[in-house]
């Protein structure tokens, strides 16, 4: 798939985001086909939805490809990333014993909250996240999510942590409440 769509986009310089860890071996295949057909590819490592967001966020389509890639590699890797998820069944965690239903905040990949709620757990997830600095937090919605958690994220941004912005995306997608991302 990932082929055909770079031969689509008939261009001569392709830039592939993966956004997820397991598709990176994929699409490095598919960088390695296309380079084959004389396709300038570069896959930039990302494992997040919302690093792939700030990879784009830094596109400049007048910049040159290499530095292009550069700058949004970089603007990548600085992007921490979280997700929150329903638990399927009971499990040992890296944060404890889980139930099935539980909310589970994964941050960068691994499960450090379990919690049974998803705004109380994305709270947690979001100060966690912030202990460590940032000047924005990417959230993006899931399909049945209600605008006002965003809204109440960004007030709980707003009121905890001076100088950080906040941004709202509606992704539309199943798999997960909550994409969170801190740069």
């Amino acid at each position: 798939e990932l082929v055909d769509a770079i031969r689509r986009a008939h261009a001569r310089e392709v830039v592939l985001l993966p956004n997820d860890a397991a598709l990176r071996h994929t699409a490095a295949a598919a960088a390695e086909q296309a380079r084959t057909e004389g396709v300038r590819v570069a896959l930039v490592p990302t494992r997040a939805a919302v690093q792939g967001i700030a990879a784009l966020a830094v596109h400049e389509p007048d910049r040159g490809f290499d530095e292009d890639v550069v700058a949004m590699t970089a603007a990548a890797g600085a992007t921490r990333y979280a997700e929150l998820a329903v638990a399927e069944r009971q499990s040992w965690t890296m944060a404890g014993i889980c139930q099935a239903g539980d909310i589970l905040g994964l941050i960068d990949g691994d499960v450090a909250v379990i919690g049974a709620d998803v705004p109380a757990t994305a709270r947690t997830v979001l100060d966690r996240m912030l202990a460590a600095g940032g000047e924005l937090v990417t959230l993006v919605l899931g399909e049945d999510v209600p605008d006002s958690l965003a809204e109440a994220l960004e007030e709980h941004v707003r009121e905890g942590y001076l100088a950080v912005d906040t941004v709202v995306y509606r992704g539309g997608h199943q798999r997960a409440p909550l994409l969170i991302g801190v740069e």
